[in-house]
Order: structure tokens, then sequence, then C-alpha cells
């Protein structure tokens, strides 16, 4: 058991919890922060040390981390330019000083009263995220953590705090994140309930351009009217991300949404409103992209399929069945059949997010099954046996493609 902290220490729940509590949503972690402690209490009280930058401790129980009150400075660029003071003196109202917005600036006390010195509160039932202090401005990260609470929320950002990240974008200073941070702040946000906000926070503030740029090019570039009534292909990758969240798909399928009409953004003007051959193109763009941002294998997998067959898929029925075999061996179906589903997924909400489309049917993903179902048929192994083996290769291929035509016209397709 843990010795009760001396007196006047004092420890205060704060952050996320206490406004996921205000919201009434699940409380996944607490964070809490100790007033008038030092290090040397912490460690006597049973409290183990974990924080390399400034004192956090585990609860020998609960093993949830409990912080020194503290206060920072700024004294270089970026989002680690802080130095930070930990003290006894150190106020609660002090702490919840530094962090970014009064909705994440509130505290409950040992009997569970709210400390909301900020504001903090109001702008939950405001739906507003307002930044606390100047001391917004001195961490480039932050302007992404606006966004993503946005797209988690669907809240609006305050017009100071707009500005402050205007001000921000203009210093330069979102150049020295690092490709991981910026990353793991777009990967969160794309897994929020509304990804389309993140986009227009970034974008109203000029960070999209600084950050995605090739996304920021599909903004006010438009598409065929028949096949796009949203006309405008940042809108429609916007839509297709609310859609993907709206059914659930996984970050790799999130992030082939977000890439898969790069292309489209690097068509020349005079060729508007189509884009032919903007596949090849969003497959350089997000290729280039994945590597910038140093994106998982797996999403960056996936957002190659999707960009390189997106189209291929919308028009599977038409597809000749050397295509078909082409598509399903280029995305490893017979190995990883989850590969192709995420393709199909990412495909589903390209298709089904255009207006009017909402609750249209899945017949590209379901012919794509069958037909992979068609080629598994094809015993491979069988043919390998027989075949000279300068020929398995071909026979294999020339097996498959005779199973794909035989089942093509047994079903009129």
């Amino acid at each position: 058991m843990a010795r009760v902290l001396p007196q006047p220490v004092r420890t205060y729940r704060v952050g996320g919890s206490v406004r996921d509590e205000l919201l009434g949503l699940p409380q996944a972690d607490r964070d809490w922060v100790v007033v008038g402690a030092t290090p040397e209490t912490m460690i006597a009280s049973g409290y183990r040390p974990v924080g390399r930058d400034f004192p956090v401790f585990l609860h020998p129980e609960t093993r949830e981390e409990y912080a020194l009150a503290r206060t920072e400075r700024k004294h270089g660029t970026g989002y680690r330019g802080f130095e930070f003071f930990a003290s006894p003196e150190v106020t609660l109202e002090q702490d919840l000083a530094r962090r970014d917005l009064t909705i994440n600036a509130m505290a409950r006390d040992e009997r569970g009263g709210l400390v909301d010195p900020y504001g903090g509160a109001r702008d939950l039932e405001a739906g507003l995220l307002r930044h606390v202090s100047p001391a917004f401005a001195e961490d480039p990260l932050r302007v992404l953590r606006v966004a993503r609470f946005a797209a988690r929320f669907g809240f609006a950002v305050a017009p100071r705090t707009e500005g402050m990240m205007r001000a921000i974008v203009r210093s330069g200073e979102l150049a020295t994140l690092a490709a991981e941070r910026v990353w793991q702040e777009i990967a969160r946000g794309l897994m929020e309930s509304r990804p389309s906000r993140m986009l227009a926070v970034l974008r109203q503030c000029g960070a999209l351009a600084a950050l995605l740029p090739e996304v920021d090019a599909l903004f006010g570039v438009p598409q065929p009217p028949a096949h796009h009534p949203e006309i405008d292909a940042g809108v429609h990758v916007a839509q297709a991300l609310d859609y993907a969240a709206g059914r659930g798909f996984d970050l790799a399928v999130r992030y082939a949404v977000l890439g898969h009409d790069l292309g489209k953004g690097a068509t020349p003007r005079d060729a508007w409103p189509r884009h032919l051959g903007h596949e090849a193109k969003s497959l350089r763009l997000v290729e280039r992209l994945s590597v910038r941002l140093r994106v998982p294998v797996d999403c960056r997998d996936a957002a190659r399929l999707a960009a390189r067959y997106h189209a291929d898929v919308a028009r599977a029925e038409a597809l000749r069945p050397a295509t078909l075999l082409d598509l399903l061996l280029a995305a490893d179906a017979l190995r990883r059949p989850a590969r192709l589903s995420g393709l199909l997924e990412a495909c589903e909400a390209d298709r089904n997010s255009r207006p009017g489309r909402e609750h249209d049917g899945d017949a590209p993903g379901e012919l794509l099954a069958r037909a992979l179902g068609v080629v598994r048929g094809v015993d491979a192994g069988a043919i390998a046996r027989s075949a000279p083996a300068s020929t398995v290769e071909r026979a294999i291929r020339d097996a498959r493609l005779k199973a794909l035509r035989g089942w093509r016209s047994s079903t009129g397709r």
C-alpha cells in the first residue's frame, strides 16, 4: 500500500479525462498533477519515476501517471525547444496555463470539484476550440492537435486561435516537426469520426499546403459531373474519408482513401475536368507522400493499390480476364486476401461517398471476390509438378486465365 502524500501536497485529475467526463464520453486514460511535492516526496511515497524531460511518476498500484506541477519556457525552435520547471511553488493554475486548449486545461480536485480557470467548460458547451494563452504559438505541433480535436468533436476553431495557427504556419516552424510526429497526428486525425474536419482546419490556416501539399492541391480541381456530383476533387476525398470513418475502416484503408486521387491535383488546367491517366500520377504522388511522412508499410502498400487500381475496381464488370487477374495478383490476394479486402473498402468509400450513392451496393467487390475464388480453384501445385520448369509460370497464368474466361462465359459477364 502506497503511503499517503504529506500535506500540503494536493493531487488533481487533469486534462482529457475531465473533458471527456463533461462530454459524457468514456475516459480511456487518466492523468494527474501533484501540487506542492518534490521528486523526493514522490519517491518516498512509493511512486516510481519515469519522466525524462520533467518529473513524472507511476502510481505504485494503479500505474497511472502523476506529474509534478510545472511551468515551461521556450528556448529554441520546434516542439522540442522547451525547458520545464517543476517545484512545490508551482500552482495548479500555472500548470494548466501551459496546456494547448481550454477544454484540456480543466481539473478535478480530491473532492471531485471542477477547477476551470480558463473557461474550458464554457467552450465545451459552445463547441469551441480556443487556446489557453499566447504560449500556444510556441509549439507548432499544436496546429495539428487542434485539427485532430476538430475531427473528433466537430468543434469550431476560435478566430484568435486560428489566427495564431496561421502565424505558426507563416513562421515556418511546421518544418521543424519530425516526420514521425506529423504522421502520428495525421493518423490519429484520420481515425476520428470526421476526418474531413481535420483537412478543413488545416487548409483554413495554411497548414495543409505546408504539410500535405499533394492533398491541398486537390481542392478547387473540378471533376466530370457525370461521375462526381460533388465536382471538387478535394471535397470528394474529404467525403470519402468521412464515409470510411462511418464504416469503421482501419487506418490503412483511410490513408489509401486520402491518397487514391492525388494525381488529379497534377492535371493541367487546360485538361480539366477530365483526368486521363491520373492513376499513374496518383501512384507517384502517394509514394512521395508516404516516404516523406514515413508511414507504416501497411498504409503505404494500401495507398499504392488504391491509387493504381481504384478506377479498375470501379469498372470491374467490364474488365478483361487478363486485367482481372493482374489486379488480383498485384493485390497479392491469393496469399494475403486482406490486402484485396482493404482495396475494396477504399474503393467502396470512393464510390459510395458520392451524393445519392450512400446506400449503393458493392457489386465490384462481390465480382472480384468471386473472381478470386475462381483463380483459387486452379491447382497451381499440380501444374508446377507436371510442366517443365521454364514454362511453369506461364502455364499457371494460362490456366487461371482459362478459368476466368470460362467463368465469365458461364455467367454472361
